[in-house]
C-alpha cells in the first residue's frame, strides 16, 4: 500500500487480524533513526495475532518511500508522514477510526509522543527505547572522535545550504571509525539492522546534517502535554537512549507508565525473551486502554 504525505509517496504494509467481524483497532508503528519498516514486521505480526491491525511504513527519504535527499532524517517531515499514516488508517474500511494507537521505537518513540500530544483522538501511545535528547557523554567515544563527528555534521549542513549532495557517513561503525554509533559490537548491530540473511531495505548510511535539528528536538515538552495513556519501555543498559533521559518522558506524562527491561538498546531486537516480554506487555497495555467498539 502507499499514501501521500505532503505530496511525497510513502510506502507501507497493513497487517489485519485473521479473525474479524467488525472494524478493528489499529496500531501505527514508527521505526527509529535511519530505520526501515521491514525491521518492524515481527512486531506488526504480534499485534495482528492479538486482534489489532498494524500499519508499518517508511518515512520519506528511506526504504521504499519517495523523497530526496535519500537517507536524510527530516523531523518535521517524519511527523507529517506519521500524521498521514494515521489519516490513512482512519479512512480504511476495515479499521475503526476511533481506536487508533501509536507505537514508536527510538526516534520514532519521540515522534509518537509529539504527534499524539496534538491529536487527542489517539487512544494510547507506546514509546520503546525512545529518543529524548542526546546523552551528555557517549561511552567509548573520545573527544577527538566527537570532534570528527561534529565536523562531519557541520560540513554536511553547509552542503545542504548550498544544495549539494549530502556528505554521508555510516550509521554503524567500529571503534575509531567515523560513524553515528561506533562500538566493538558493530558487526552485531549491523546484523540486527539487516537481519541474519542481510536482506533489508536498511542502508548503513545517513546524512549527518540531521543531528543539528535533533539537538533542538524536545519530546519531553510534548510528553508534559500528552493527555493519553503512555507506556515507556526502556533498557537498563541502553547507551544510545540512556535510561536517565528516557524515564523522564514517563515521569512528565500525566498518564505515564514506565517499564524497565534488562539488556541494551539492541536487546529489544536480538534477545527473543526480552522481545517476547516487551510485546506481551505492550499488547496488554493497548487492550487495557482501548474503548469499546462503536
Amino acid at each position: 500500500m502507499s499514501y501521500q504525505s505532503s505530496g511525497i509517496p510513502c510506502a507501507g504494509y497493513l497487517y489485519l487480524p485473521a479473525e474479524r467481524q467488525a472494524r478493528v483497532p489499529c496500531v501505527v508503528l514508527c521505526h527509529g533513526f535511519s530505520g526501515t519498516m521491514d525491521r518492524l514486521f515481527a512486531y506488526a505480526e504480534r499485534f495482528a495475532a492479538a486482534g489489532l491491525a498494524a500499519l508499518v511504513f517508511d518515512y520519506r527519504n528511506f526504504g521504499e518511500s519517495g523523497g530526496t535527499p535519500r537517507q536524510l532524517v527530516d523531523i518535521p517531515g517524519q511527523q507529517d508522514d506519521l500524521r498521514a499514516a494515521v489519516a490513512f488508517a482512519r479512512g480504511h474500511e476495515q479499521i475503526d477510526p476511533g481506536r487508533i494507537l501509536l507505537w514508536g521505537n527510538s526516534l520514532g518513540g519521540a515522534h509518537v509522543i509529539s504527534v499524539a500530544a496534538d491529536d487527542p483522538a489517539i487512544v494510547a501511545v507506546v514509546a520503546q527505547i525512545p529518543y529524548n535528547g542526546f546523552p551528555k557523554r557517549v561511552e567509548g567515544r573520545t573527544t577527538g572522535q566527537t570532534l570528527r563527528l561534529l565536523a562531519a555534521i557541520l560540513w554536511d549542513t553547509v552542503r545542504g545550504k548550498l544544495g549539494l549532495r549530502p556528505y554521508y557517513i555510516p550509521m554503524v561503525g567500529r571503534p575509531g571509525e567515523l560513524a553515528v554509533t561506533a562500538t566493538p559490537e558493530a558487526d552485531q548491530h549491523i546484523r540486527t539492522l539487516t537481519g541474519e540473511d542481510g536482506q533489508t531495505l536498511w542502508r548503513n548510511s545517513v546524512a549527518p546534517r540531521a543531528f543539528l535539528p535533533m539537538m533542538r528536538y524536545r519530546p519531553a515538552d510534548a510528553a508534559a502535554r500528552l493527555t493519553q495513556p503512555l507506556l515507556v519501555c526502556i533498557a537498563a543498559h541502553d547507551r544510545e537512549t540512556p535510561a536517565e533521559t528516557t524515564r523522564a518522558l514517563a515521569d512528565l506524562a500525566p498518564k505515564g507508565e514506565l517499564r524497565e527491561y534488562p539488556g541494551t538498546h539492541f536487546s529489544f531486537y536480538t534477545d527473543p525473551a526480552i522481545k517476547d516480554q516487551v510485546t506481551t506487555d505492550q499488547t496488554a497495555f493497548f487492550h487495557r486502554h482501548l474503548p469499546p467498539a462503536r
